[in-house]
């Protein structure tokens, strides 16, 4: 893949390098004085608690803007019933950067149920409530209002996954893109370092960031689309129906266009056959169509994650009102030697000292913890990972990593001698690349193992089995565990990996994640079939027995999912009480933006495939009753659950599984204050002989 874009730290250093490095960005005027500094040169705005650990998504690209000599400060869970919080720090010389933290605001405050949440692992003593709802859009007004005329530049998760018109399922509709209801200059999308960067040194020479459109990963609007370019519709990529619609074009360009000849929507006619990718931008439909039109909301999904990889992506436009939103193709990933030095960047590896003895518990979840890498390239439907950080590996080097465990052994405190995780968005990608990089820059599909593994993905993991032996080999480490998820698909493909975690990186109980054992919601999951399941479970259990080891599989699944029926979820849960699993937590679909399955909840058609007025369309579990079911058959096994099984199981035709015997999934009876009560006992003679509960006489 060309390198569009200079090396992450070949930059010539901002004046005020002069400055030693901070041992915490500072989060008040009195840390400012005392790192003798006038003013912030910019100031990032976060929902999260300030760590500094490279886990955090403020503290990551703070200690990166500052290693580029940059004087930055942080704002951390500011009150945003003012502006006053947001001029703690002063006027920014350069820009706010606003992120909501390390998860979008609205599923960190909200359950899958649109419930409140009790409490925020962000933030000090998991206390609740401490951001606002749609916290970028919050934060972006207080950061105007303190000081008119600064540029915000918004980033983080909730940005980029909100980057185009999206479906909201808290508000049940179609929202515009963040940028434009935000009214900030300027939003990063996905993994931001090489844009940030960028765009501090430009604004530090004094560019205006009006002019700064040329950046891998951003989003802004324009008027019009510039002269130069060619325009094409993504009915062109994949039309979903023969013509537009007679009366109103979801394609055309803005009424205020100069000329056709400046902006035109390209046709096929009167073109050449082959196109300039870097100089054309494919339209997508505008946000008051996909507003009013399923088909093209799902349409609009679709081209987004086709023109997703950083090696082939055009750039897209989507029409809001009488603005162009325009996004520039992702970023290019970050090689080894720059993810290297991004993650050894001065971290203290805890909390600001302002937060005292308070517990932050999503720190304490990481912080004996190891990111080895970044993407994800299984593209599971449901999940915004492949969304924000990209379908292509980052790797960090082995010597990286193991410098890594070694700070953490001599600074972190309270360090027993256990390394909690060696991972990432998944435990076993580490290295795992397309075995031709011509391949991988021309590749569009939506994911590298699903319906099948890609016969052009190297699959070997015997480099992280080498990383695991010299990780538990260092002095002072007893054991090193494996927290984070992990493909076991792709786990089966080198036994040897398999046989290596399970006798010497499993505490006793190892998470994975099936979803579902049914082909239906397993296919609209993007999921391998439970076969695969199966396999990994016997490598498992087997390697377990020779390690001398009695070690279980934690299985989580999905209810609700979109492409599950009822029926779906009855045979789960028969699987379920055939292996003996009885879930004590259990997950229900949350329709996330810009997810594909959120596209399937929202519009009733499957974007993993053309979609088209005739296409098949997905059913989806949408009623509380009916979510609350599918909830109820992973957890059978409990009472409060079985009034509402029952009254399902007749209403399918199952009454047969109602009963005591081991066949049955829900019994007859129900105990007393669990679900509804229980059946009054029938009436004893008085002579009758005292019996107990299977009928036996005492």
């Amino acid at each position: 893949m060309k390198r569009a874009v200079p090396e992450l730290f070949g930059y010539r250093k901002h004046w005020a390098h002069k400055f030693t490095p901070a041992p915490f960005l500072p989060m008040s005027r009195e840390e400012m004085e005392e790192l003798r500094w006038d003013a912030c040169d910019i100031v990032l705005v976060t929902g999260d608690a300030y760590v500094d650990h490279p886990s955090f998504g403020m503290a990551l690209i703070g200690r990166l803007l500052e290693a580029h000599g940059f004087r930055v400060g942080i704002i951390a869970q500011p009150d945003w019933r003012s502006a006053d919080d947001f001029r703690r720090l002063g006027r920014p010389n350069l820009f706010f950067g606003v992120t909501a933290g390390n998860m979008d605001s609205m599923v960190n405050r909200y359950t899958a149920d649109r419930k409140i949440r009790s409490d925020d692992a962000y933030t000090p003593d998991a206390e609740a409530g401490r951001r606002p709802d749609r916290a970028v859009l919050v934060y972006s007004q207080r950061c105007r209002e303190a000081f008119k005329g600064v540029p915000v530049v918004i980033g983080g998760i909730e940005a980029s996954l909100r980057r185009i018109a999206h479906f909201d399922y808290w508000q049940g509709k179609v929202r515009r893109s963040v940028l434009v209801d935000s009214k900030a200059d300027l939003l990063l999308y996905g993994n931001a370092e090489r844009a940030v960067v960028e765009l501090a040194h430009r604004l530090a020479r004094g560019d205006s960031i009006d002019a700064i459109t040329d950046l891998r990963g951003t989003a802004f609007l324009r008027s019009t689309v510039p002269e130069g370019w060619t325009v094409i519709d993504a009915s062109e990529v994949e039309a979903p129906e023969a013509a537009p619609p007679p009366r109103s074009d979801p394609y055309a360009s803005l009424p205020s266009a100069p000329t056709p000849t400046l902006n035109p929507t390209v046709t096929l006619h009167g073109r050449p056959k082959k196109l300039e990718r870097s100089r054309t931008v494919v339209r997508l439909p505008a946000y008051e169509q996909v507003k009013r039109d399923p088909l093209l909301y799902a349409h609009a999904s679709r081209i987004l994650h086709l023109e997703s990889n950083p090696g082939n992506a055009r750039a897209l436009v989507q029409r809001h009102g009488d603005r162009e939103l325009w996004l520039n193709p992702p970023p290019i990933p970050l090689a080894t030697k720059e993810l290297d030095r991004l993650y050894e960047l001065p971290y203290q590896r805890v909390p600001h000292p302002a937060y005292g003895d308070a517990r932050i518990p999503a720190y304490e979840m990481i912080r004996f913890s190891v990111n080895i890498m970044r993407g994800c390239f299984g593209g599971c439907a449901f999940c915004s990972i492949t969304e924000h950080e990209g379908r292509i590996i980052q790797n960090r080097s082995e010597e990286s990593i193991l410098r890594e465990i070694e700070a953490i052994r001599d600074s972190v405190p309270g360090f027993t001698g256990v390394i909690s995780d060696l991972g990432g968005p998944t435990a076993n990608m580490w290295r795992l690349h397309c075995k031709d990089a011509r391949i991988e820059s021309a590749c569009r599909r939506l994911s590298c193992v699903w319906p099948g593994i890609c016969k052009n993905l190297n699959t070997d993991q015997k480099p992280l089995i080498r990383l695991y032996r010299k990780a538990r080999a260092l002095p002072g480490v007893k054991r090193v565990l494996i927290a984070s998820g992990l493909r076991y698909d792709l786990a089966v493909q080198t036994p040897e990996y398999v046989k290596e975690l399970v006798t010497h990186h499993v505490g006793g109980y190892l998470k994975i994640a099936p979803e579902h054992t049914e082909p239906g919601p397993l296919a609209h999951m993007m999921k391998p079939g439970i076969g695969a399941y199966d396999r990994f479970k016997a490598m498992f259990d087997r390697y377990s027995r020779a390690a001398g080891k009695e070690q279980y599989l934690i299985p989580y699944f999905i209810a609700a999912h979109p492409g599950t029926t009822d029926e779906d979820m009855l045979k789960l849960a028969l699987w379920l009480k055939r292996n003996g699993f009885r879930p004590d937590q259990v997950q229900a679909f949350l329709p996330s933006p810009m997810a594909l399955s959120t596209a399937m909840w929202h519009t009733g058609y499957n974007p993993l495939k053309k979609v088209t007025r005739r296409s098949a369309r997905v059913f989806s579990p949408r009623g509380l009753r009916q979510r609350r079911l599918h909830k109820a058959f992973l957890r059978y096994h409990d009472p409060e659950n079985w009034p509402l099984l029952r009254e399902a199981l007749k209403r399918m035709g199952r009454a047969d599984l109602i009963g005591n015997g081991k066949r049955h999934l829900v019994p007859a009876w129900q105990p007393a204050g669990a679900g509804g009560k229980r059946p009054p006992a029938r009436r004893r003679p008085a002579t009758s002989a005292r019996h107990d509960r299977k009928g036996r006489r005492r």
